[in-house]
């Protein structure tokens, strides 16, 4: 009798290990089933139209900010190249992705030029000033010109955070920014472990 209820209350357990959420916990918000950003149509700074569907196998990771940017959009950049080093013999499974704010001024050169300066795989996006404010509304970021002293020394207030797409192009995650390249890094493993 004693057991049976042994195997009982064991057949119990395993079902509970078994039955539970084995959701994964990442560093980064969890927004995985979000019903925004979904997907986007802009020219890369080659003059290729890209979508979500073109990086298919690869975590992507989106961020808005503009070239004359001078602290929050360097460092999240140079945290990408950072975990992409990283990820080792991975690394070609990251795709970043700049999108500019500044439309303006970010011309396809200066965008080019920016994006050498951390990764020649990273990408920079751009799109007219009307199709920028569709893309923010979309993507729920916010940005906004302030002027300087002349006309073209203006800077440029903007969401600092990043969107994180796993390899089938779902949206997962999102990044604040100061979280770190450690902590994008496991999140970045994690999201390729899943897909593998």
């Amino acid at each position: 009798m004693l057991h049976r209820r042994s195997l009982i209350a064991l057949a119990a357990a395993g079902c509970l290990a078994a039955c539970t959420d084995t959701k994964p916990s990442f560093t980064a918000v969890d927004i995985t089933g979000a019903d925004y950003a979904k997907d986007f149509h802009l020219t890369d700074h080659n003059g290729k139209e890209r979508s979500l569907q073109d990086f298919r196998g690869k975590v992507v990771v989106v961020f808005f900010g503009f070239a004359q940017c001078p602290d929050v959009c360097p460092t999240s950049m140079a945290e990408l190249a950072q975990v992409k080093q990283s990820l080792g013999a991975d690394g070609d499974k990251l795709q970043a992705l700049f999108v500019t704010v500044d439309p303006e001024r970010d011309t396809p050169e200066v965008l080019k030029a920016y994006m050498a300066n951390f990764d020649p795989s990273f990408l920079a996006l751009r799109t007219s000033p009307e199709g920028l404010a569709a893309l923010a509304k979309d993507f729920k970021v916010y940005y906004k010109k302030v002027e300087g002293k002349t006309p073209t020394s203006y800077t440029m207030d903007h969401s600092a955070g990043s969107y994180v797409y796993d390899p089938q192009g779902r949206l997962r995650l999102y990044v604040r920014y100061g979280s770190g390249a450690d902590a994008l890094l496991a999140d970045v493993r994690q999201l390729l472990k899943q897909a593998g």
